[in-house]
């Protein structure tokens, strides 16, 4: 999340979403135990979803020039459920020493979260603003990945609510039809006969039960360069409540294959390995590269899919224009992987007939419907 525009609201009433000053100095002051002289409010662009970000900074009277801050999450309804999915992962997760903010307060009849700050710097700043440190931030991020395929999928049990989630053929499925609604048919404006629906469908299902057959671990879901917030020398862990059980290949391309971050192929093929290295070593035997190569890129064809119909959605339904500029980096990803293997050659085929900026002279400008 970043700052998106600024509310200061100095005075205890001010009101932002559904709380204000007088309502935080309710629950804040005895959790800080110190008066409180003023607030600060600040509404944050989260990623897509349909929930609200605040941060808020608070001054205390004994040192009013002193700012401290929490981050508040409006979920999309009030009078939500006694504990959300977010609040039973996270406590999954901490338990497990993973990295995830502290849950400070949550009040189910506004539903609102109250959550510590991780600040403002996402992973995807490091790879704008410190490149030559990109390999070594990007390997903190596959230890992550490392951890939740290993010690997080070991410990799985059912009151986890990823226990009972997973990627199977109908999962996948509805992602692939999603997209040929939003992107294909909604924002590109393409009529498809029952013909040219069904070999598409076709062809997408082919992939998905490919998918589906994967051994599956504890996957994040939305593991990319903004669901990683960079504190101290350490990565933060945001967004994961939709958290369920998947392909080792998942959370892999959600970071290499990135739609607000385009790496290089060598510094992909580099993180590959090191990812390889790190897994080899956690479970004391030799993956086999090309199988698993080969699922990688099955996947990212279908999770970058669904991403385009994740922002084609944001557009049409949201009158959201802000992810419009990431459709032809995820574009690019699909194109690559299409043209990288002989044997998609039929898949490709039959996508570039229905998606024009998959075709090989087409590498900009295909996000024009």
């Amino acid at each position: 999340m970043d700052v998106f525009n600024t509310k200061s609201g100095n005075e205890p009433g001010s009101s932002q979403g559904r709380f204000d000053g007088d309502y935080l100095k309710s629950w804040l002051e005895p959790l800080v135990k110190e008066p409180i002289s003023r607030f600060e409010f600040f509404t944050l662009k989260g990623d897509a979803s349909d929930r609200s970000y605040f941060r808020v900074h608070y001054f205390v009277k004994s040192r009013p020039s002193e700012k401290s801050s929490i981050i508040v999450m409006q979920l999309k309804e009030a009078n939500s459920e006694n504990e959300p999915d977010f609040n039973r992962m996270q406590k999954f997760l901490k338990h497990l020493d993973m990295p995830v903010p502290e849950v400070l307060y949550y009040d189910a009849e506004r539903g609102l979260l109250f959550l510590e700050d991780g600040g403002d710097t996402h992973l995807e700043d490091i790879t704008r603003n410190s490149p030559d440190n990109i390999i070594l931030w990007y390997q903190k991020a596959i230890e992550l990945i490392v951890a939740m395929q290993t010690r997080v999928t070991k410990n799985m049990r059912p009151y986890c609510p990823a226990y009972a989630l997973k990627f199977d053929v109908e999962k996948l499925m509805w992602e692939m039809d999603f997209m040929i609604k939003q992107y294909i048919q909604g924002f590109l404006k393409r009529g498809l006969n029952q013909d040219e629906e069904s070999k598409i469908r076709t062809a997408l299902l082919g992939i998905c039960k490919t998918l589906a057959e994967e051994e599956r671990v504890f996957v994040h879901r939305d593991f990319h360069s903004r669901n990683l917030m960079v504190r101290e020398n350490n990565l933060l862990l945001l967004d994961f409540q939709d958290a369920r059980m998947g392909p080792r290949q998942y959370d892999l391309v959600s970071l290499l294959k990135d739609s607000y971050v385009v790496l290089k192929k060598e510094t992909r093929n580099e993180l590959l390995g090191y990812y390889f290295q790190r897994m080899e070593e956690e479970q004391g035997q030799p993956i086999t590269h090309a199988p698993f190569l080969k699922t990688f890129d099955l996947m990212s064809i279908q999770r970058n899919l669904k991403a385009i119909g994740t922002f084609a959605f944001q557009h049409m339904e949201h009158k959201n224009e802000r992810y419009l500029e990431y459709l032809d980096p995820t574009l690019q990803h699909i194109r690559d992987t299409i043209y990288s293997q002989p044997d998609l050659e039929p898949l490709g085929k039959i996508l570039k007939q229905a998606i024009p900026g998959l075709n090989p002279d087409n590498g900009s400008g295909a996000t024009q419907p």
